[in-house]
């Protein structure tokens, strides 16, 4: 079974806006904007929404840049037949360049600009080291990583994609 949500980044010239996850999933991590889409939403109307509740911010004009899937240890063991939850997260990845309104913090997150040669990627999700870079190339992107109980990386696959999704 897969789980769709929704990331969002803002890359405006030499500079992207990333949210620190202040509870919940990820707390403590920077990230991008993003999380689940509710019943009668797309996916493009769901990344509009969670920008908007978590970093106060209004989108006019995103691309989407990628379609990542994350499973964990656990998640890969119940794919095989044995115990533990069966959820794939299927994350659709959009860039904005063009956005209305200052970032606020909110509950949820804390937003900040970083150049993009200052990414914090040793406080972020291992695998956006790996598909920042085609993310700021322009690229469109598909990809699966696979996490153990502690979420480091065991098992990842990332391609460049010419075509749609």
């Amino acid at each position: 079974m897969k789980k769709i949500l929704t990331l969002l980044i803002i890359h405006k010239d030499d500079k992207v806006l990333l949210g620190l996850k202040k509870r919940g999933f990820g707390m403590g991590k920077w990230n991008g904007f993003g999380g689940k889409v509710d019943k009668g939403e797309t996916i493009e109307e769901a990344a509009k929404r969670e920008l908007f509740e978590e970093a106060g911010l209004a989108v006019n004009d995103m691309e989407k840049a990628g379609v990542l899937d994350f499973e964990w240890a656990s998640f890969a063991k119940a794919s095989a037949g044995q115990a533990g939850p069966s959820e794939v997260w299927e994350v659709n990845i959009f860039k904005a360049t063009d956005f209305s309104g200052e970032p606020q913090e909110t509950e949820e997150m804390k937003p900040q600009w970083f150049l993009v040669n200052e990414i914090p990627f040793e406080k972020m999700w291992a695998d956006d080291k790996y598909w920042f870079p085609l993310f700021f190339a322009g690229k469109k992107f598909t990809g699966k990583f696979v996490f153990d109980g502690k979420n480091n990386i065991i098992e990842h696959q990332l391609h460049e994609n010419s075509g749609s999704f």
